[in-house]
């Protein structure tokens, strides 16, 4: 039995509609890891391996805190709950940057194609975070949805690095021969 989300993503994989936005996209990308400098700050080289997925747990964990308190909270915490949300925006800064270059250093058209959606669901999820901060009388319905929208956006970022194995790391990783202990 097939998993219908196993299909979606393969379709995604699969999207050649998707190219002509690669072939725009990818060669800017690649101009924040042009120099080794850029390419070690942004892959994470001094962290070991890639920051972008530990970064991504700061939006990610401002946005969903801000719209729990949107939905449990009342008036009261809508103050709290905006700041949140709009912390959670500008470490999307950060976490974007670092991922334009994860993705600028993938060579499989493939998961490039799957990287376009990710970030794709992933700015939706920023601008409908944006408008929940912008206006308070739609916070509570746009926060709900940038939340479903960024879930689905980690969604394909996790299959990038749990199912595809996309991820930068230190080069001595390469270097590395395995020792059994």
């Amino acid at each position: 039995m097939t998993n219908e989300l196993v299909r979606l993503v393969t379709r995604v994989e699969n999207t050649r509609s998707l190219d002509g936005v690669d072939r725009r996209l990818w060669p800017a990308a690649g101009k924040l890891i042009g120099r080794r400098w850029s390419r070690a700050l942004l892959h994470g080289h001094w962290l070991g391996h890639a920051v972008h997925p530990l970064l991504t747990d700061f939006p990610l964990g401002m946005w969903m805190s801000g719209t729990v308190l949107h939905l449990t909270g009342g008036d009261r915490d809508a103050g709290a709950a905006r700041r949140l949300i709009g912390w959670g925006l500008l470490a999307a800064v950060p976490t974007a940057l670092t991922g334009a270059a994860e993705w600028a250093g993938v060579d499989e058209l493939r998961d490039r194609r799957t990287g376009l959606v990710h970030a794709s669901l992933n700015v939706t999820a920023l601008a409908l975070y944006a408008g929940s901060w912008i206006a308070p009388g739609r916070a509570r319905s746009l926060a709900v949805t940038g939340g479903l929208v960024a879930t689905a956006g980690g969604y394909f970022g996790g299959h990038l690095t749990e199912v595809r194995k996309v991820s930068s790391r230190h080069p001595e990783f390469d270097a590395e021969s395995s020792v059994d202990g």
